[in-house]
């Protein structure tokens, strides 16, 4: 296996590292959704994971491929917020320690976590900031090692782990959606679900304002977007990722857009009638099925990944009982 590959074969060798280290996240249906939709929904609930979202799957398969000297180094890694607690939980479980890069305006509740985890916040601008160059200086200057947040083979065949287990449990479907940041999640999630279903259709979703991979796959090239003001801070990337990229132009069919309203909408759906809570990025990919976006006939089998359930107390308060 390649250092510089993502296979069917690195995806399921993350699945074996993480075994009993994370939680197998359940497969659940909902039959309003279902009624709403037209289709038969399977919900991969990444919300319920350790530390929240699905990046804890990415963040420790890269640590446990590490040697003892690199994590004896510690790591450093940049996010806004769902990947700063999975590299942050990560580091404890191996006994290693982190230094996390994280913009000024990150959720409070993401920041309040990842410290609970023992990482130390270095803050930066979002707005004027390189938060990658701030991220490899600290690594110049102590010698830790770069936990990136997608642009990673093991951290993609970590995430990828999620449409393993979700095809083990559900083995047969028509199509998968995942959200669209930087593309790690989709990138190992289409590369299991294509191995497994050569005939699957592979639908990423993003923000119609955060619409970067889906610009970059018309224009056959990776494009970069101001700063995206959507309410999903999880998907608020500029450019997809360059490793991330040819992975998903290779195996993703479409780029969904969904509106900011489609996504609380979807939230309030999930969390009033599913009995679910997903943060708006976590709700991105419901949405799009939600939305009527989806372009497949009704009744198809249609599994889609809620990526994260951090959400802000205040944000939550405002998407319940808007003013």
């Amino acid at each position: 296996m390649g250092a510089r590959t993502l296979t069917l074969d690195r995806v399921a060798a993350a699945a074996c590292r993480l075994v009993d280290r994370i939680h197998r996240t359940p497969v659940v249906t909902c039959r309003a959704f279902d009624d709403a939709t037209g289709y038969y929904v399977f919900f991969k609930c990444e919300n319920q994971q350790r530390a929240g979202s699905f990046k804890i799957r990415g963040a420790l398969n890269k640590l446990l491929t590490l040697t003892r000297e690199e994590r004896a180094r510690g790591v450093v890694a940049f996010s806004s917020g769902n990947h700063a607690q999975g590299v942050a939980l990560a580091a404890r479980m191996v006994g290693s320690t982190a230094v996390i890069c994280m913009p000024t305006d990150a959720p409070a509740l993401k920041l309040a976590a990842t410290r609970d985890y023992g990482a130390q916040i270095v803050f930066y601008d979002r707005q004027t900031d390189d938060r990658e160059a701030i991220a490899r200086k600290i690594c110049a200057e102590t010698g830790r090692v770069l936990v990136p947040p997608y642009d990673d083979y093991e951290v993609m065949a970590g995430q990828g782990t999620a449409a393993l287990e979700l095809l083990q449990d559900v083995p047969s479907l028509d199509a998968l959606l995942t959200p669209v940041g930087g593309g790690g999640l989709m990138a190992g999630c289409s590369t299991a679900a294509r191995s497994l279903l050569p005939a699957i259709q592979v639908f990423g979703v993003e923000a119609d304002t955060a619409n970067d991979t889906y610009l970059s796959l018309q224009k056959g090239e990776r494009m970069r977007i101001p700063p995206p003001p959507t309410i999903a801070d999880g998907i608020r990337n500029l450019t997809p990722g360059e490793l991330t990229f040819p992975i998903l132009k290779e195996h993703v069919s479409e780029i969904l857009l969904v509106s900011d309203d489609e996504i609380v909408t979807t939230v309030r759906f999930l969390l009033f009638r599913a009995k679910m809570l997903a943060e708006p990025t976590g709700a991105v990919a419901a949405a799009a099925v939600q939305a009527g976006k989806l372009p497949l006939e009704r009744g198809a089998r249609v599994g889609v990944i809620l990526s994260g359930g951090n959400v802000d107390p205040l944000l939550l308060a405002g998407i319940i009982h808007p003013s």
